[in-house]
């Protein structure tokens, strides 16, 4: 899966350097039916990429598509087993791409051979096309000339020490891999220094030593201010070393008979050229010492030719694996991408254990990954029991159960490991979350005609919430019963929160339960204690009952005493 999973990113174009999440195509048959759902299902996939760091790792949820294939759920399992828990946060660290070298050498690329030039041009790199002696006279003043295909002007390009004579269009302008690679630089350094995967590493292993090669030489350069700078000096101590010396009249009557420097004069001279260990061509050694400009540039232009030719030709040596550098690059963007997402995925999932599949829904003691600290919650729906009317005190949980297992599913869908739960592949999940819009006939059509539309079947679930509030209470009990019923005897599950438990108790539909998140009671400052785990089997408090308590002991008027007294009665 791993190995589809780099396609998916590479079919994607998924780069961990896109600023923003690249859109691609959603997946298509969802198994949401409705837009509650829908809301829930992508609020889990936001909680799962809570430690993903680039903003396309989010897109690898579109590679696990809806599926009711048993196999296929097992698979996504077996290769979620794998994963371990790794450390993507040091991935913040890495820097936007940015080309940081390019060489400082001109190159020219130079053939003779037509069908070559028209290849060359593809490149978009400097050419010449060599045909008469007329098209080498200048080619000496380019720093870097890279032969290719030429044999009448092969012995006149030999003496120009700036070529580099190439064997195939493959090897021709390989700085261009370099200026790729320089994008990377610091990214790679980053990444050679933290633990990441098998395949990150192996890349990285094979980029870091190409590196050295846009590392800034320490190659010695002479410069033309290091020649002049050492002239101030060599003639400083020369003048001094004179005032210390006498010259006899031979040597005296020498030097003006012949122009020629008297045989001591002429030591100090060279012995003083000599400790600036710069070579003693460039000096015209007179008295004062001047520069030889012939020299000196002929020999600045001779070591710029020969480090920029020794620069070239160690790039030539490592022209296999210059040319991998585009591949490898974009090998690692896409394991980089699964990396985080990998790596995220560890960090949020505390969980080792995988769902069953099964016919019955159930979990045991799981956390809702919405919230914080959140208390463990045990449900379960059977053949026998198919349908939970659910009932509670107002802020008790039932939406939120509704919406766990909504997640649970969504997991479960995925792969990803949950402790302690079965579940059937549903194929249609319907949510009918609490209306917040205005209620009357228009709202009262518009849900019936929802429910109207529900594709029955023993791998639906309709989760409904507080359904009531679109009609008029006399009747929403027997709506909410027989809706249960209907949808009971077509082999559905159903999950309903409400608070007409007591008029819906009295038509309750048979394989249908009445379940209650109870409030126990009042804390010490009469606030309400809620168990959030559902009591099986059992009517819930309602809430206006504890409030009316709550009041009754903090007023203690007559009418509020009166009315707790009677409510607790029966």
């Amino acid at each position: 899966m791993q190995k589809d999973l780099i396609y998916f990113a590479k079919e994607n174009n998924l780069s961990p350097g896109n600023k923003q999440k690249t859109q691609i195509k959603a997946i298509e048959n969802s198994i949401f039916k409705t837009r509650d759902a829908k809301s829930v299902y992508n609020k889990t996939l936001t909680k799962l990429s809570e430690n993903f760091t680039f903003p396309d790792t989010n897109n690898f949820w579109n590679f696990f598509t809806f599926t009711e294939d048993i196999n296929e759920i097992k698979k996504r399992q077996d290769f979620f087993k794998t994963i371990e828990k790794t450390d993507n946060s040091f991935l913040k660290n890495l820097m936007p791409l940015k080309q940081s070298w390019k060489p400082k050498y001109g190159i020219l690329v130079v053939t003779e051979d037509e069908t070559t030039l028209i290849e060359l041009k593809k490149l978009n790199c400097p050419v010449q096309y060599l045909n008469t002696q007329y098209d080498v006279e200048g080619l000496d003043n380019y720093d870097i000339i890279q032969v290719i295909d030429c044999e009448k002007f092969t012995g006149f390009l030999e003496q120009l020490p700036q070529t580099v004579f190439l064997n195939s269009l493959d090897e021709v302008y390989l700085e261009r891999y370099l200026e790729l690679l320089s994008k990377w630089y610091e990214n790679i350094n980053i990444l050679s220094q933290n633990q990441t995967n098998s395949e990150i590493s192996a890349i990285i292993n094979e980029l870091f030593p190409l590196l050295k090669l846009i590392d800034e030489k320490s190659q010695k350069i002479i410069t033309r201010a290091e020649v002049e700078s050492a002239i101030e000096t060599i003639n400083i101590e020369i003048e001094n070393s004179l005032k210390e010396m006498s010259i006899s009249g031979i040597s005296l009557f020498g030097m003006m008979s012949k122009g020629k420097l008297p045989p001591e004069i002429d030591k100090i001279i060279n012995d003083t050229v000599k400790k600036t260990n710069l070579p003693v061509q460039i000096f015209h050694q007179n008295i004062p010492v001047t520069i030889d400009e012939q020299e000196l540039d002929k020999l600045i232009k001779q070591q710029n030719a020969n480090l920029h030719t020794s620069v070239a030709e160690e790039i030539k040596k490592h022209s296999k694996q210059l040319r991998q550098i585009p591949e490898k690059l974009k090998s690692l963007e896409y394991n980089l991408i699964l990396f985080d997402f990998l790596s995220g995925l560890s960090n949020t999932i505390k969980e080792k254990e995988f769902p069953e599949i099964s016919d019955e829904l159930s979990f045991k003691e799981s956390e809702n990954l919405f919230l914080n600290s959140a208390q463990p919650i045990s449900f379960h729906l059977t053949k026998e029991n198919r349908c939970s009317i659910l009932t509670g005190a107002n802020s008790g949980g039932k939406t939120t159960l509704l919406e766990h297992i909504i997640q649970l599913i969504t997991m479960f869908q995925l792969g990803l490991p949950i402790k302690d739960v079965k579940m059937p592949i549903f194929t249609d999940i319907y949510y009918f979350a609490k209306n917040k819009g205005i209620n009357g006939k228009g709202a009262f059509e518009n849900l019936l005609t929802q429910m109207d539309k529900i594709k029955p079947g023993k791998k639906t679930l309709i989760l409904a919430d507080e359904i009531e509030s679109v009609t008029e209470p006399g009747v929403a009990g027997k709506i909410i019963s027989a809706t249960a019923e209907f949808f009971i005897e077509k082999g559905c599950f159903l999950v309903i929160a409400t608070h007409l438990g007591q008029e819906i108790q009295k038509a309750l539909p048979e394989y249908a339960r009445i379940d209650g998140i109870e409030a126990k009671g009042l804390d010490e400052y009469y606030e309400l204690i809620v168990d959030h785990n559902p009591v099986i089997g059992k009517l819930a408090n309602s809430t206006p009952e504890l409030i009316v308590e709550k009041m009754a002991n903090t007023e203690k008027t007559d009418y509020l005493n009166f009315l707790h007294n009677k409510l607790k009665k029966g």
